[in-house]
């Protein structure tokens, strides 16, 4: 989503113990089944979750880029139930998953920012839902901007055409259509 996390709990896990650590464009940050050993959050560049289906197509879970927690819900996992790649080269802030699960356990502030995160991780969830299931990409697009207001800058527009799940150029006719009308 294009949606940042907010920054009280940004703070708070930048103060934890961790690391960072770099990938490179394409490298994983971490495999299908791997224990879980780090949270990661995004401090460059983008990282996609993926789940590889048997026809050889991947499904991407998630797309997070700065200031995104990676996979949060492996915070309760023994093991990634999918994989994770670097799309550009980035930095991620690696928190031991240990460390944070005791944290959130003693801190009531962390735990207060973590649940209202996860809280708002449900309802952007419910809501792509929602918008995925709009059968136009005119619906898709007026469900998304009641949401949010107004359309991004121009540059992240086929970031949009991905969130709500049509082509680059589909997202852009509408828009044009919208242009011409002066609905938008």
């Amino acid at each position: 989503m294009i949606e940042i996390m907010s920054p009280p709990l940004i703070a708070l896990l930048d103060h934890l113990e961790g690391r960072e650590i770099a990938f490179a464009a394409g490298a994983p940050v971490f495999h299908l089944g791997d224990p879980v050993c780090f949270i990661h959050v995004v401090r460059s560049g983008v990282v996609h979750l993926v789940r590889h289906q048997d026809n050889g197509t991947a499904l991407i879970l998630q797309r997070a880029g700065p200031n995104s927690i990676l996979a949060e819900a492996s915070l309760y996992s023994a093991s990634y139930h999918c994989a994770a790649r670097a799309e550009v080269a980035g930095v991620t802030w690696a928190i031991p998953r240990a460390g944070l699960l005791a944290r959130i356990e003693e801190d009531t502030e962390l735990a207060i920012a973590w649940a209202r995160y996860l809280a708002h991780e449900v309802q952007q969830a419910r809501l792509q839902s929602e918008i995925l299931s709009l059968k136009t990409v005119a619906a898709r697009l007026d469900a998304w901007l009641s949401c949010h207001g107004s359309l991004p800058a121009r540059g992240h527009w086929s970031m949009l055409a991905h969130e709500v799940g049509v082509s680059p150029e589909a997202l852009y006719r509408e828009i044009a259509w919208r242009r011409r009308r002066g609905t938008i």
